[in-house]
């Protein structure tokens, strides 16, 4: 009985760390580390299979925008991100893309952002903010 018992405990800590390895790539991306240097998350949005990150680095003056899968990580799907300027033409990024898309970036002093992106899961786009 006690062998029963140590196997099954064996079995379910092999499993629960096989879950863990398979989910280990989408938690080693961070938005910060994608954009680079001096970036730091203001803003995001979690939708269903993935979380649009903003960012902002004071030292170059610019946005970026990096969208992380949270659903289907590791097989490339339709990922994107999306940052429009008040007066400038959008920048976008979309393709299959296994882990993250991005990072797309824009300068906007003094002016207004929509900022956004998705997955073939959910796209996402915000309204006119961060103004400045």
């Amino acid at each position: 009985m006690k062998r029963i018992a140590v196997l099954s405990l064996a079995a379910a800590a092999a499993t629960t760390g096989l879950a863990a390895v398979a989910a280990a790539p989408a938690s080693a991306y961070s938005a910060s580390a994608i954009c680079g240097s001096g970036y730091s998350v203001i803003d995001h949005k979690d939708l269903d299979g993935t979380t649009v990150y903003l960012a902002y680095s004071s030292g170059s003056g610019k946005n970026c925008v990096v969208t992380i899968k949270t659903k289907d990580v590791g097989t490339p799907t339709r990922t994107g991100t999306y940052l429009y300027v008040s007066g400038k033409t959008p920048v976008t990024e979309a393709d299959n893309f296994s882990y993250y898309a991005g990072p797309t970036y824009a300068s906007a002093a003094g002016k207004c952002i929509q900022w956004g992106g998705g997955s073939n899961h959910q796209w996402w786009y915000s309204g006119w903010s961060h103004c400045g």
